[in-house]
């Protein structure tokens, strides 16, 4: 008898602990960024896996950097259809499938960090998260990286400036405009623009100030322009939750997200301003002439845009001209 209740309660035990540990959810988060290296869009994702983990509700997120996991623009996709969980994702990547995307990552659009977060609580990102919503994922946290040119040829100021360089432009508003000011374009992921300079296939590219910090540009360039007083460049780059697995959590698995989400916005936003001088200094320290567009630049570049990246917005993309008054009447 006594050898027979001691079978029971082991395996009772056992079913115990399988049951347990099939409670337990596993969501996988993939994105671009080099893991383990300061970035902070790994960190945020990171930070949220901390958070969840601590939460206990039943939750864990292992983070697979690098595109260990998917490729930069397969990880939309992958989202949307319910293959991967969790992503941190330059928005404008998924503009080919959601035109209206291309308002993320649109020129003078945002100026500075205090104005993104403005951007952040109004009417417009209301309408870009309806959008994502719509196409099968929900946002967790915002973030937006300002980030600059660099070049191997020469600095990157007013629009004649890049006449002639081949560049990387990251989006088609971007890329609208810089072909109209004479550049040769080239569309790729930021986390391929090292080996193309390095081969000579790019004389110059936009992307994040991030990026270019752990992308470690600086080994193939000779001029920085960073944003400075007037920040050309803003992209958006959310950490998203796909909607076929945030309905297969519970209402506590939910609530853990939103609340790791929140946390991980709010500590990227207190980096957010301190990423721009980390870069002018890396790259001053490695011997690039680090330079800033004047106002007069930024306005030639802004009446560039508006009469081609604003533009073919408003005509081609449904619902494009309220997106953008939408995005202008924030001040």
């Amino acid at each position: 008898m006594q050898r027979y209740l001691c079978t029971t309660l082991t395996a009772l035990g056992l079913a115990i602990a399988v049951s347990h540990a099939s409670a337990n959810t596993v969501l996988r988060a993939s994105h671009q960024f080099p893991g383990g290296q300061g970035d902070v869009r790994d960190e945020m994702v990171q930070m949220m896996a901390r958070h969840v983990a601590e939460a206990d509700v039943g939750l864990t997120i292992e983070v697979y950097p690098g595109q260990s996991l998917f490729k930069a623009r397969e990880q939309w996709g992958a989202l949307t259809r319910g293959r991967l969980d969790i992503t941190s994702l330059p928005l404008d990547y998924a503009s080919g499938r959601h035109p209206e995307f291309s308002a993320t990552l649109m020129p003078g659009l945002v100026r500075n960090q205090a104005h993104a977060q403005r951007l952040n609580d109004s009417e417009y990102m209301e309408m870009i998260h309806a959008v994502i919503l719509d196409g099968g994922a929900r946002v967790l946290a915002n973030a937006w990286l300002s980030g600059g040119f660099a070049s191997s040829e020469q600095c990157i100021t007013s629009p004649d400036t890049v006449s002639g360089q081949n560049i990387r432009a990251a989006g088609p508003a971007f890329e609208e405009m810089l072909e109209a000011a004479g550049a040769s374009i080239a569309s790729m992921p930021s986390s391929e623009i090292y080996t193309a300079m390095q081969t000579g296939v790019l004389d110059a590219a936009n992307t994040s100030s991030m990026s270019f910090i752990s992308f470690r540009l600086y080994e193939q360039v000779e001029c920085m322009t960073q944003p400075g007083d007037f920040a050309l460049w803003f992209m958006y780059e959310p950490i998203l939750i796909s909607e076929q697995v945030w309905q297969g959590l519970n209402e506590e698995q939910q609530t853990a997200l939103m609340e790791a989400g929140e946390a991980a916005e709010k500590f990227f936003a207190e980096e957010a301003a301190a990423i721009d001088q980390e870069m002018a200094d890396l790259y001053q320290e490695n011997g690039v002439e680090v330079v800033s567009m004047s106002e007069e630049d930024y306005n030639a570049w802004l009446d560039i845009a508006r009469e081609t990246s604003y533009k073919n917005f408003a005509n081609n993309v449904p619902n494009g001209q309220a997106i953008i008054d939408a995005a202008l009447a924030v001040e």
